[in-house]
This record gives structure tokens, sequence and C-alpha cells, in this order.
């Protein structure tokens, strides 16, 4: 969609210089005449103007008049005002009514424009700095999700929608695109706000702790249990427990979280009686939970019991009007978290980075910008200064994207070593140079048991 053109007004008492003005602007922009001070009124008064350029010599409402009433009708166009050389004392006077500019009679075409320009990329800059602080305002609220797109404005509804209930959430989407972001700020626009917050990753514990991390134990329930410990869904009385990477989750798991979710009530290990408990839980994966059912390696009644309401994360390549918002954001954070003042993008710069597909989403947005800062010299960012990923206008065809090159390679490694450990999985963590529980973590992770 082109973007529409600025709306300018042009204010004479003299035909020809309405025709001049025509001839040097009337291509560039969206250009309206008007022959005197009281009919360039009546055009402010209805039409959205973005700038007047207006004569100081005109009979009847000479230009100071018409400056002052235009001021009062529409304060924030700007005005520019165009004068004869001997009347320099007007301009000045034009100045300190409001006025952002003047030129003088005879001008050259190209002062003419570079005024016309300047003045329209100052108020460009003053609604772009004005939306951007109302964007992160907005994030502020949403626990630093930024956005103006339709995408994640629909998303800002549905936390709201969400926040005002109990109802179990489903976060859905690839990895890197701010699935945690969502669910904390559910938790802080929330009745709970004021509990805990207490998040895990399901795909970073080895599956016979995560039992307890989520449930506790009682003192003497196992070897080494010295002490009763208390699980997660306790830690969060009042609270949300929030289940990251829920996908991986074994079978024998789910099923126990699926009692808890029917029951609303836990087990801890070695206890005599189930415990009542007051949370909300909201979970979230960036599997395909179809393929995952039919596959045997989800519940459906779970999925169901999760998927309440359900949240999708749209990836950064489907809301790419947001980019630039997210480079300002973590720009201004780097630079003040490293003490930096890194001005900004180059133009090419800043055309490859929205030309960019961003496989890793906002996560590697925001790692990238801060290798950025801390590499940066205090200047504009470069097209060199980019990663060699980011700097490519597309992606090559035959490479896949680097999560998925590392999953396949990982994969790949830890299947040759425990073929070559003839599946003993202590020896083969101790080929990779990696604990045992380590190993069964990534194993888990990548879908090999």
């Amino acid at each position: 969609m082109a973007k529409p053109k600025h709306v300018i007004l042009a204010v004479d008492d003299e035909e020809d210089m309405l025709a001049t003005y025509k001839a040097i602007l009337g291509r560039t922009y969206d250009l309206k005449l008007a022959n005197s001070g009281e009919a360039s009124l009546e055009m402010i008064k209805k039409d959205n103007i973005d700038l007047v350029i207006l004569d100081i010599l005109m009979p009847k409402m000479d230009g100071i008049e018409a400056l002052r009433r235009i001021k009062e009708a529409s304060p924030g166009v700007d005005v520019i005002i165009v004068t004869a050389s001997k009347e320099i004392k007007s301009a000045v006077e034009c100045m300190k009514m409001g006025a952002y500019d003047y030129v003088t009679k005879p001008f050259e075409v190209d002062e003419l424009k570079a005024a016309v320009a300047k003045a329209l990329e100052k108020k460009e800059l003053l609604l772009e700095n004005f939306c951007l602080k109302a964007i992160i305002k907005e994030s502020e609220s949403f626990c630093e999700l930024i956005g103006a797109s339709k995408l994640m404005k629909d998303i800002f509804r549905a936390i709201d929608d969400v926040a005002k209930t109990d109802s179990t959430v489903l976060i859905t989407g690839e990895s890197g695109t701010g699935k945690e972001l969502v669910a904390k700020a559910i938790h802080k626009k929330s009745g709970r706000a004021e509990k805990p917050f207490v998040a895990i990753n399901c795909a970073a514990i080895p599956d016979n702790l995560l039992e307890s991390e989520l449930f506790g134990f009682e003192a003497g329930s196992f070897t080494g249990a010295f002490e009763k410990k208390l699980g997660k869904f306790e830690l969060a009385s009042g609270g949300t427990v929030f289940l990251d990477e829920i996908g991986c989750m074994s079978p024998a798991m789910q099923a126990k979280l699926l009692r808890v979710l029917e029951e609303k009530a836990i087990d801890r290990i070695g206890g005599r009686s189930p415990m009542q408990i007051d949370v909300r839980i909201i979970a979230a994966s960036n599997i395909n939970f179809r393929a995952a059912i039919i596959e045997g390696k989800f519940r459906e009644d779970l999925y169901y019991r999760l998927n309440v309401i359900p949240i999708h994360m749209p990836s950064l390549r489907e809301r790419k009007e947001d980019v630039p918002f997210l480079l300002d954001h973590f720009l201004r954070r780097f630079n003040k978290e490293f003490n930096k003042k890194v001005a900004g993008f180059t133009e090419e710069a800043a055309s490859l980075l929205l030309s960019y597909q961003w496989p890793g989403n906002v996560r590697e947005l925001e790692n990238m910008m801060e290798r950025i800062v801390v590499l940066s010299k205090n200047g504009k960012i470069t097209s060199s200064d980019l990663p060699i990923g980011a700097s490519a206008k597309e992606e090559p065809k035959n490479i896949k994207p680097l999560s998925e090159a590392v999953y396949l390679l990982e994969k790949a490694e830890i299947d040759r070593t425990l073929k070559n450990a003839q599946g003993n999985k202590t020896k083969a963590a101790k080929i990779l140079g990696i604990h045992r529980t380590t190993l069964l973590s990534k194993m888990r992770a990548l879908r090999m048991m």
C-alpha cells in the first residue's frame, strides 16, 4: 500500500505564484491552493493540512493575521512564510508567532523544496516519537511486548480479555516469539497480580525431577529427601503457574497434570492425602499439538483441558511492520544498559533489517541488537555492522534456519554417540562431555525418547 502524500496548502493572492507552487510541488505532494487568508482558514477547517506556505503581503487579511488565526484554529499545522527581502522584520515577527520557517522572494526552487522537506521531516519525526512513546507506554503494561501491528493489537486485546478470568490458557507459537511475556502480562493484569508468578521449563528438567519440582515431596519419601520441599504449585498459591515447553512433558507426567486440572489438587511425593491448590495454569509450547496427538506423544484429553483459551503468538516475519519499533526499543535499552550512544541505522542497514526473515523471531532480534550495540562505536549502525544472516535480503532457499540446523545437528550427534556406546546413556554422556541428566533432557527435547 502506497504511503499517502503530504497535504500542503499554498496561499497567495497572485495567480502566477499559485501556478509556480503547483509546478514546483504539485507532483510530489497533495497541493491545495488558496488566493486569500480567508479562503485558507476555510480550507484548514475542512481539510487535514500538514503544511501551509503563506505569503505575507495580501489584501484584506495579510499573512501575519492569517498566521495568527491558523495557529488558533490548528496549532499543529506548520507554516512557512514567504516574504519580500525588504520585509524580513515581518518574517521575524511571524517566527515569534509560531511560523516554522521563512523564504524570501524571489526564491530558488531548491530553497523552497528544502524548506518544505525539512518542515515535513520534522512533523514526521514528532509523529513517530509520539507513536513510539504510546507503544512503549503500552508495552510497559504488557510486560515489554512491543507492537503496533493488527496481529499484536489482537494479542493485546486477548490478554486484556483473558486476564479478567481464571481460565486455563494455552499459548502456541514459534520459539522466540514472546510466549512467556504473554503469560506474564496475563498474570500482571489479572486479579492474581499480587500473588506469585512461577515459571517452569518442562524441557529443561529431567522427568524424574519434574514431578518433585511441580508437586514437592515429604521428608523421607526417597533417598536424599532429608526435609520437606514445596513444589511450584504450592509456591504459586493464589497466583499463576506457567508451564513452558509443555509439549516435552512425558505421558506419565501428562496424566498427573491432567488430574491436577480436573481435581484442583496435588499429591506431594510421599504425601498421604491430596492437597487442594488455588492457582491459574498457563501453558506454552512450539509443537504442533494435532500432530503430537496423532503420534501418541501428547494426550488429547490434556490438550483440551489446557486449550480452554488459545492464544497464538505470530512469528516476526508475519508482523514485519513491528520490526522498526522493536529495533528502536532494544537500541534504547542497550544504549542505556551499556552506556553507549549509538544513533540509529543508516538507510541501507535499516532496509536490510526490514527485509530479513528473522527465523529466530524477537529473541534473535534482541540478541543481535545487544551484540551490535556492544561492539559498535558511537555513531550510526551500518550494513557492515550487521551479522551475516541479517545482511542478506533473502534467505537462500537451500539453507535451513539456524534453530532447525542446530536441532538436526544435535540429534544426529547424540544418535551417533549412543550407537557407539551401544545405547548406554551414561557412557554416551561421558563421550559428549555432559552430565547424564543433561543428555536425557536434550533427548527429551529432541523427541528421542
